[in-house]
């Protein structure tokens, strides 16, 4: 199985099918393919990124990180692989094998991977083969808005009302915060 053909496909908030389908050696790294995910969708590549091995369900499985993040913990089972370390072959279990590729943590760009044919032909880079839908910039999935700490787009509160506290009865009246005192902890 030298040629592998992935189809990726934009989780998109707009419910639009925004996909592209890649040609890429088996034996090439996740690196590479990450790359070549990053061009055919426009994306910059400035943000981490992790490939997950998944499943029908789209369970998310053992994570292929873009960089080592491992550290001496005994706690954890299964550290995960890196990119540049995992060549694709070696992570092909199911003849329609599936991946999850989060990107940018904080905007979370998801695409699932699904390997959708092989080809006899060894590819020398990844190509894609077919463009579905345009991918939205960047920009357009910012995690908060810029003025969000900005004091001019903070809204005082400054009557209890508002929040409606002062029309909230617990059953204690100021007596019952007086016999607080009496116990000592």
């Amino acid at each position: 199985m030298p040629g592998l053909k992935f189809r990726i496909l934009l989780d998109s908030e707009k419910q639009e099918e925004i996909f592209r389908d890649i040609l890429i050696a088996d034996t090439a790294d996740f690196e590479i393919f990450y790359t070549a995910i990053l061009k055919a969708f426009e994306l910059k590549g400035d943000q981490m990124a992790s490939f997950y091995v998944s499943n029908d369900e789209w369970d998310k499985g053992h994570e292929l990180s873009l960089m080592d993040m491992t550290y001496d913990d005994d706690s954890i089972d299964t550290p995960a692989s890196v990119m540049k370390q995992a060549v694709i072959k070696d992570f092909i279990t199911e003849p329609d094998q599936k991946f999850i590729l989060v990107y940018d943590f904080l905007s979370m760009w998801i695409f699932l991977v699904e390997l959708i044919g092989y080809d006899k032909e060894i590819p020398e880079m990844p190509t894609v083969l077919m463009s579905i839908g345009k991918s939205p910039s960047e920009d357009e999935r910012k995690v908060m808005d810029e003025t969000l700490f900005d004091e001019t787009g903070v809204e005082e509160l400054d009557d209890e009302d508002e929040l409606g506290l002062d029309e909230f009865d617990d059953g204690y009246g100021d007596d019952d915060l007086n016999d607080y005192n009496e116990y000592e902890y």
